[in-house]
């Protein structure tokens, strides 16, 4: 709580909420009377000593109204945003036990209500229950709960494959007691956190349907309802709508701000602007490395429900090196990847103490002047250029789009550009490739390409992920071969992603070693073979070389990695680990030795 009351959006919308739940409980108390009050003499009056915000068709003061009408309003909205939540989890977590084919006719409704305006299709609703406040809530729970279901549908299946649901099944468990104990526990926090957003959407739609008359009815009155019944003298009198039309704004700005803080908030601390941040960092230790291209320290990205497959990982890339970052897939390779991009998808959030791209730290730029920097300064290159490459445009055209976009360059000059930037890259007749589709090149080239594109700007940081996965060996080795050519050429540095660590000794200078979120080890690539740590010597002993033993069966790592969701306190490798000691109970640090050779390991340091 001390955190969210730290953010400024946070504290204005829970001082919002705050304030429209006490005039709930004491508004009816003590102004029930004026509110009440008949004044033949005073009727569709304007603003006034005796009435501040005017009076309706029966002389009743409007102010008065207003608060009283809190109670009631609310009271909707919080029954409205019951039926829609509880509704919608059962709708969503309804195809995990029905037959397959049931289940997707299932999520086919719920497609076609999300499709549908939700206004509408409460409308629809109240119609058909009954116009009043009963068909009012019924209509907005019924526009609610597509929502809840779509969302309670995605973070099902996303841990639909998680090894204990996988347990569960071959223990016959039955598919309702998997849904309550396994499924439902595990994605409740986000499920809660757009509890106060679906709040807010609740009291606007209630008060809209009150507004056009299909909510509550005379004699009880809503926000919704005042306002219905002030409309036909707004020209007259203005004054009349300025109560409820204020107190259905913030309540309803308190309740999204109170959403939105609480996504925010459940990623980690909050800085005073709002932004998650990591440890704090001394002076001493904040001065820029100055041929340093990237220092990241201590970054984490949290998804909710307490998964980060991120953990403090620390990380720095100089001029004109390649760093390889190894680990098997699910160590967080690849998310660190997107960390630094800023691309991590929603809702996972990112929080660092310091993410610095040539000496900028660009948690102290705006938006604006961050991506500009990103799109000027970093060039990402994935491991499927398929899904980087627009199948219907032409290469050339998606090439210039950089130099457009963001050196401000012509046609001409952008075009002739990305011939060049090919021609680079070892592909043969440039000009021709630029007028061709991506489907009409090879894989390699293809993947020189997206090399090439990254290059159409001035890239001080070139991020590699796992660009030579799906190759041959024979591509494979000409894609290593351009990754250097242009690290050299243009004083850039390289992160280089892969889990193949022939590769990765073959290209890099410096290896990390992740596993589980975490940096494990990290060491020149020319000090691989004298590795410390356990899990990097199991990497290298999986490797096989010329001198295997092909009757042999090949070496591996006994075990598995643990999901981000299960990674527990403690060395995270010790169940696989000969050398586990009581020791391993907790994380050991990244300690740097000689040679800057640094290890995460008890047993090694």
């Amino acid at each position: 709580m001390r955190r969210l009351l730290r953010n400024p959006a946070g504290l204005l919308g829970a001082s919002l909420v705050a304030v429209m739940v006490l005039l709930a409980l004491i508004a009816p108390l003590i102004w029930a009377g004026a509110a009440t009050r008949i004044d033949a003499g005073q009727i569709n009056q304007g603003a006034s000593g005796g009435h501040l915000l005017g009076t309706d068709a029966l002389g009743r003061d409007l102010l008065a109204r207003t608060l009283v009408a809190a109670r009631l309003t609310l009271g909707l909205a919080v029954l409205a945003t019951l039926i829609g939540t509880v509704c919608g989890i059962l709708l969503g977590a309804l195809p995990a036990l029905l037959p397959r084919r049931a289940g997707h006719v299932v999520i086919a409704g719920v497609d076609i209500l999300v499709a549908f305006p939700a206004l509408l299709l409460a409308m629809f609703t109240a119609v058909v229950t009954g116009l009043g406040a009963r068909g009012a809530v019924l209509g907005i729970g019924v526009a609610l709960a597509p929502t809840f279901a779509r969302l309670t549908h995605t973070l099902t299946a996303s841990i639909a494959d998680a090894d204990y649901i996988a347990a569960a099944r071959l223990l016959q468990v039955p598919r309702h007691r998997i849904l309550a104990r396994h499924i439902l526990p595990n994605i409740a926090e986000p499920l809660i956190l757009n509890t106060a957003q679906a709040m807010g959407s609740a009291l606007l739609g209630l008060s809209a349907m009150s507004f056009l008359g299909m909510g509550v009815q005379a004699p009880s009155y809503d926000w919704g309802r005042l306002l219905n019944e002030a409309f036909g003298h707004v020209y007259i009198t203005p004054s009349v709508v300025v109560a409820p039309a204020t107190a259905v704004a913030l309540a309803g700005l308190g309740f999204m701000l109170l959403g939105d803080t609480f996504a925010n908030a459940a990623a980690g601390p909050i800085s005073p602007d709002g932004k998650p941040v990591g440890p704090v960092i001394s002076p001493a230790q904040d001065t820029p490395l100055p041929d340093a291209v990237l220092e990241v320290r201590d970054l984490t990205v949290t998804f909710p429900g307490g998964i980060s497959p991120v953990r403090q990982l620390s990380l720095t890339v100089r001029e004109r090196e390649i760093v390889g970052l190894v680990g098997e897939s699910g160590s967080g390779k690849s998310m660190t990847a997107a960390a630094i991009g800023q691309i991590v998808p929603y809702p996972g959030l990112v929080a660092s103490a310091r993410t610095r791209l040539c000496g900028v730290d660009l948690d102290q730029v705006n938006g604006a002047e961050r991506r500009k920097l990103l799109g000027a300064s970093l060039a990402m290159v994935f491991q499927d250029p398929t899904s980087s490459l627009n199948p219907a445009l032409r290469v050339g055209g998606q090439l210039a789009e950089v130099a457009t976009l963001h050196d401000g360059a012509t046609r001409t000059e952008a075009r002739a550009r990305a011939v060049e930037r090919l021609a680079r890259v070892h592909i043969k007749e440039p000009a021709h490739v630029v007028r061709q589709h991506p489907h009409e090149l090879s894989g390699g080239m293809r993947q020189r390409a997206v090399i090439a594109m990254g290059l159409m700007g001035t890239p001080r940081l070139i991020i590699a992920d796992e660009p030579t996965t799906a190759l041959d060996v024979t591509v494979q080795r000409e894609v290593i071969k351009v990754l250097r050519e242009v690290v050299d050429g243009t004083r850039a540095g390289a992160l280089f992603i892969s889990h193949d660590i022939a590769v990765v000794s073959e290209l890099c200078d410096r290896i990390a070693v992740m596993y589980a979120g975490r940096i494990v080890e990290e060491l020149p690539a020319g000090a691989l073979r004298t590795a410390r740590h356990p899990y990097t010597r199991a990497l290298i002993g999986s490797l096989p070389d010329m001198d295997t033993d092909r009757s042999r069966p090949l070496a591996t790592i006994p075990g598995r990695q643990p999901a981000p969701g299960d990674v527990t306190d403690g060395c995270a490798f010790a169940d696989r680990c000969t050398l586990a000691t009581d020791r391993c109970a907790a994380v050991p640090e990244l300690r740097t030795g000689a040679g800057g050779h640094a290890v995460a390991c008890w047993e090694a340091q």
